[in-house]
């Protein structure tokens, strides 16, 4: 294990002072940062959602901007606007979303068009305005945070939208015991005021650069194929996952085997990050959504059945 990746250990740490019993969550946001992937946390208010996105840009001192999402909200409010200056010329005046970790904060609550407006910058990184091109800084990670789509007042993201995160995940409560923890730490102090910097945003774009470089067997690459390929033919699901979800699979599964201090990847590593990838991806039939499978639990009878293969 290298200096950067003992680093990666060292962030884990930071932020598991804030976020008490969730070290899954954590690793798998770690993941997908590393994969140069976005992030979709779906769970009710006030489990941490927005701690935990703060907490990692303060652990590796990366600029961060929030916007909660409200129905008034513009597509200017996030990706910026011009306006004439004194000398009667158009100035770019940036948007939040101009910033390291973007977290868009109950993402569907605010309107299509708004939504819409992370569309471009989410897929290749720069925002269009009155047409001139804007890069963001990088590195650069939307994390989006919505309630269930059945709360009030919640408009759903389009397919299209989902897509471009790279996974989906939730928080859920913490146990009695973690809560116990939390109240009392809570009484004398802000957990997030300890947080220590060990990561700069230079090394941060260096570790994803090594991630990308992780070696994959063509025995792997099959094996992702398959899963990718069996979700297009499963008698429940009505839309599979799309290409750009087998290369945000495999993105996921080399980060991951770099975190766990290899340079190759193993079938395990494609298991681990498959269902957090393809769940919001793939759209039941009418007869699922009538019998209430979730796709969880379809993603793992797909686990079940595809063959591991082995390693040369």
């Amino acid at each position: 294990m290298n200096q950067y990746q003992e680093k990666l250990q060292y962030v884990l740490g930071e932020i598991k002072k804030v976020i008490s019993g969730k070290e899954e969550v954590i690793r798998k946001v770690m993941t997908a940062i590393l994969a140069k992937g976005h992030i979709l946390i779906e769970d009710i208010p006030g489990v941490g959602k927005t701690t935990l996105a703060l907490s990692f840009s303060k652990a590796m001192l990366l600029d961060y901007r929030r916007v909660q999402f409200t129905p008034d909200v513009l597509p200017s409010d996030v990706v910026g606007f011009s306006v004439l200056n004194k000398d009667n010329q158009l100035e770019y005046k940036p948007g939040a979303v101009l910033c390291n970790i973007f977290l868009a904060d109950e993402i569907n609550r605010t309107s299509s068009k708004t939504q819409a407006a992370l569309l471009e910058v989410m897929e290749e990184g720069n925002v269009s305005v009155d047409g001139t091109t804007w890069k963001v800084p990088k590195p650069f990670v939307v994390i989006a945070t919505q309630n269930p789509v059945n709360s009030i007042g919640t408009q759903m993201l389009p397919e299209s939208q989902l897509d471009r995160f790279m996974i989906k995940i939730s928080m859920g409560y913490p146990s009695p015991e973690q809560e116990m923890r939390m109240l009392k730490e809570r009484q004398s102090a802000n957990p997030m005021d300890n947080i220590r910097q060990v990561l700069t945003a230079g090394e941060l774009t260096s570790l994803q650069k090594m991630a990308e470089q992780i070696f994959v067997q063509d025995s792997i690459y099959a094996y992702l194929t398959k899963l990718v390929t069996t979700t297009r033919n499963h008698p429940h699901i009505e839309l599979g996952v799309s290409p750009r979800g087998s290369l945000a699979l495999l993105a996921m599964a080399k980060a991951h085997a770099f975190l766990q201090g290899r340079d190759y990847v193993i079938p395990e590593d494609v298991s681990e990050v498959f269902t957090d990838v393809a769940a919001h991806r793939i759209v039941l039939n009418q007869k699922a959504r009538m019998s209430h499978v979730q796709p969880e639990i379809i993603l793992s009878d797909i686990l079940n059945k595809v063959p591991k293969p082995a390693l040369a």
